[in-house]
């Protein structure tokens, strides 16, 4: 793998890792507590990301196979990456979640199943890159819901910022 994707992999292991570490003194009831009526739990979101992760995977997984015919991103993407990056960091932002995330999640209500399935996705997202020759990383094989198609570094990039999109909601869940 490329030492920049390593980076961005390591990034997003790092980020995992102390995001999981944080919950661990939550009470199963705290964990998987709404804090109103149809607001998320820590769980659910949680749940969220692991799902959003597994289908922009799967997606590249497949999308990979043709990878040979998969345009070359450009000066367009960086720019449509920059605006999706910025959205994710404006406070007070919210965004529905894509039909098909929300159809696709499956709701572990433990720390334990959140951990092991995170794992097992990004064990999946590593094989992918590690696949992936060097010379086709700027291939756009990756589709998000909004900004479209993008290469794998904007992928990885992405989900740091979904998780950081989500940090101050995790963060005010810790504390009721």
């Amino acid at each position: 793998m490329p030492p920049d994707i390593q980076k961005l992999v390591d990034r997003i292991e790092s980020q995992r890792d102390d995001l999981l570490q944080s919950f661990r003194s939550l009470s199963q009831d705290q964990f998987n507590k709404s804090p109103s009526p149809g607001r998320w739990s820590a769980a659910e979101v949680l749940s969220h990301i692991i799902a959003a992760e597994r289908l922009s995977l799967a997606y590249m997984q497949k999308k990979v196979q043709g990878i040979e015919s998969a345009a070359i991103s450009g000066p367009w993407e960086e720019i449509k990456m920059a605006i999706l990056k910025a959205s994710q960091r404006l406070p007070g932002l919210k965004f529905k979640a894509p039909k098909r995330v929300v159809e696709n999640t499956a709701l572990y209500r433990d720390l334990a199943s959140i951990e092991s399935e995170w794992v097992k996705v990004r064990t999946d997202l590593r094989a992918l890159l590690e696949k992936i020759p060097q010379e086709k990383l700027n291939r756009l094989i990756y589709k998000h819901p909004v900004a479209g198609y993008l290469n794998v570094r904007h992928a990885v990039d992405f989900f740091h910022e979904h998780i950081h999109h989500h940090l101050t909601q995790l963060r005010n869940l810790q504390k009721k």
